[in-house]
Formats: structure tokens, sequence, C-alpha cells
């Protein structure tokens, strides 16, 4: 009874508290109205006060039991897909689909790229045109696709998403025309070899998918209007964009508090690494499913001993290396920021590039592309490797010394593409870190 008169004195749902936007005394003319003519019609047909007045239409029908059977399904159904579960499970299966038909794209045109670079290897010249035309041709193309339908997809997003859960309505971020062209721009971004990743733009898509969901199903009940409901979902698809893209739940989690950094409501926990994990757990499985791999594993397999995974007088080179790793990405951001700042500053340039936009791109991309070209400076960096094949060789426990003398390091499958006949392998690890990737 309270929910019939909270709908019939049209109750409305804000972010704090609901209120009746209908007057009372209205509704009590009308009920009483509706009441009267509900008693007249009984005293003409008193069969139909044994009915309920839902299941009337189908007096008249031959299957009125297995008809009353399927509206109270319908109901249940309708009811339950109002639940978090429901929609964490399908924003879960919808982010894992997509990161691994992305996955597939890149491959196939990482290894278009490959074969067009092997097919013409009698000729160094044509090699090195192939090389560098296909990456600019697929960030041109990129950037200009975003440009032209939704200018809102470019850059990582994960600033813009900060923004809106903090409570700042940006429009046009998070809509299904931004989604297509954040995707395919990515796709063809990624699959041009360039050495960028996907976390960031990832957790925008996963945003984006959350709130599109929200909208679909909002046809079968009001509780996706509820604009608190909306950001503790979008909390929880930051969560799911990082683990549909490396299969790590916990570090989704984790990183969904960083980005919600000024509020975390605890309730948010269990969400994000619901969906996260079964986000991960289908993305893995439909690997599995292409004979990627023989099993469920980690993405990026390590070979440690499992008795002792590391000897003691290591534990000081991973603290070195952690300390190195923080001061490199300081300086990072710090010659990022003096780049940014410099180039607003030159009016001349920005007014340049706002009239040639894919210029730039295009531009860095050639300088990148010519720096890997494999018989050129990139054989000093394993520029044949793919960004993946590189983390993969990179993960690899194996020793690449023996006695101090890596010379001596049997070069197996594609960690061949680190050996050089002049160079030292720690000199090509040099080189591969300060690739400007």
């Amino acid at each position: 009874d309270g929910g019939l008169e909270q709908r019939a004195l049209q109750y409305e749902q804000t972010l704090m508290y609901g209120r009746y936007t209908q007057d009372l005394g209205a509704f009590a003319k009308d009920e009483a109205a509706r009441i009267r003519r509900q008693q007249e019609r009984w005293k003409k047909y008193p069969k139909e006060r044994l009915r309920p007045s839902e299941l009337l239409e189908y007096d008249q029908s031959r299957c009125a039991r297995c008809r009353i059977c399927m509206v109270r399904c319908q109901k249940f159904l309708i009811s339950k897909v109002g639940e978090d579960w429901i929609f964490l499970i399908l924003l879960g299966l919808v982010m894992a689909l997509v990161s691994w038909v992305m996955d597939f794209t890149i491959a196939t045109c990482l290894q278009a790229q490959k074969w067009m670079y092997g097919g013409l290897d009698a000729n160094i010249f044509l090699q090195y045109l192939a090389w560098v035309t296909y990456p600019v041709v697929l960030i041109t193309f990129s950037a200009g696709f975003t440009q032209i339908l939704a200018p809102q997809a470019v850059g990582s997003g994960i600033p813009e998403m900060k923004t809106i859960l903090r409570g700042v309505v940006l429009k046009e971020y998070l809509t299904l025309k931004t989604f297509v062209a954040k995707v395919l721009g990515l796709t063809c971004a990624l699959g041009s070899g360039m050495p960028l990743g996907k976390e960031g733009p990832f957790v925008h898509i996963a945003s984006m998918c959350a709130a599109i969901l929200g909208k679909f199903l909002s046809l079968f009940g009001g509780i996706y209007e509820n604009e608190s409901r909306n950001t503790e979902m979008l909390a929880a698809a930051c969560a799911v964009g990082v683990g549909c893209c490396f299969a790590a739940p916990i570090g989704g989690v984790l990183f969904s508090i960083e980005v919600t950094s000024t509020f975390f409501a605890v309730r948010n926990y269990w969400r994000g690494f619901f969906a996260a994990t079964f986000s991960a757990f289908i993305f893995r499985v439909l690997a599995v499913w292409n004979k990627d791999e023989e099993t469920i594993t980690a993405l990026f397999k390590t070979r440690f001993r499992l008795d002792f995974p590391f000897d003691l007088q290591e534990l000081p080179a991973f603290a070195v290396i952690g300390i190195a790793s923080g001061f490199g990405g300081a300086l990072f951001v710090f010659f990022n920021r003096k780049i940014v700042q410099f180039m607003r500053k030159q009016k001349t340039i920005n007014r340049f590039l706002m009239k040639k936009r894919l210029l730039f791109p295009a531009l860095v991309t050639l300088l990148i592309a010519t720096l890997t070209f494999p018989p050129g400076f990139g054989q000093f960096m394993a520029g044949q490797l793919t960004q993946k094949e590189t983390l993969v060789t990179l993960f690899d426990n194996r020793t690449w010394a023996k006695q101090g003398l890596a010379e001596e390091f049997e070069y197996v499958g594609v960690s061949a593409a680190w050996k050089h006949p002049r160079a030292n392998v720690f000199v090509t690890l040099v080189v591969r870190v300060r690739h400007p990737g």
C-alpha cells in the first residue's frame, strides 16, 4: 500500500530524500472516484471481484494460468534487474568482451605490420617506408576519427572521471558516441605499435559502459535514475576498467579508491571487487577459448621458485629499482608539464596546430617509428618486438648473464631480439629504457 501511495502521489526520489509532487486533496478526490467506479462495476459483474484486477484481461484466454505465470515471472525478473549484482555482472561481462575484442584486433594489426615488413626484406628502403607508413596512417585515422565524432574521447579520460566523481557534470563524456570514438580510436592507436597503454582509456571506457547500461536498465525500473547510485556504479566501473585490462581485480579496486580519494563509501568495496573479479575471469576465459592460453593463468607469467622466490641479496636491488622508477616517473611528469606550458605560451604554434590537428600526431609517430626501425637504431632496443612481447621477455626470470658474462646467455625465441653482435645486452636494455615510449 505504501508503494501504491507513493506512485499515486507521484513520489519523486531525490539525492537526499523523497518528496511528493501531487497535492493530497487532489489525490483523495481521484481515489474516491476510482473506488466508486470500481464498486459500481462489481455490482454489475460480481465474478470480477474474485480475480485480481491485473489478471482480468486474461479471462477470455484458454491458457489463462500460463499467462498469469508469465506475467508473474516477468514482474519478478524486472524487480531483480534492479539489484546491484545483476548490473555488476553485465558490466563485467561487457567490458571483458570489449577488452578481448580490442586485444584480438590489436594483435591482428601488429601481425599485419610484421608481415608487410618481412615481405619486403629484399629492399631496405621499402621496408622503412612500410614500417613508418603503417603506424602514421593508423594514428592519423585515430586522431581524425576521434576529433570528428567525439572530441571528448581525446586523452586518457582519468582526469575527467575524477571530475565527474566529484559531482561536476561534464556533457557528452559518458555517451554512446564517445564510447564508439574511444574504442575505435584506442584500437587503431595501439594497433599502430606505438608505445602506448590502455589502462587510462579503459577506465573512461568502463565508466561510459556503466552509464550506458544504467540508461538502458532504467527502462525496467526507476532505481537507475538515482544520481547517487549512478555515481557509486561509476566508482565500481573504474575498478572494472583496470581489472579487465590486466586481469588484476585487486589492483582495480585500489585504483578506484585512488580515483575517488576524497570520499570512498565502504559499500563500494564489494561492488568494485565483484565486478572487477568477474570481468578479469571472463577476460582470461576468452583467451583460453581462443586458444591463446592453455588454462586460466596470469596475463604476464613468471617462473619464480615456489620454495624461495628470491635471494636475500636481491632485496637492495629491488629497492634501487623502486627508487629509480619513482624518480623517473616524477622526472617524466616534470618534463611533460614544462613541455605543455611551453606549447601553451607559443601562440603562433598553437594557431598552426589548431588548423592542422593531424600534423602533430603524425610527426611524433614518424619520429618514433624511425627510431624503432629494426635495421636502424631499433636494433639497439629490440625494435621489432611488440609491447606485449617486450613485457613477456622482461617478466621472464631466466638469468640474462652467467658469472657476470651476458654473452653466455642462451637467447631463444623473442629473447633473441635483445642480442646484438656489437653491443652488450645491458646496453640494449638501457637504450630501451631511454626510448621515447
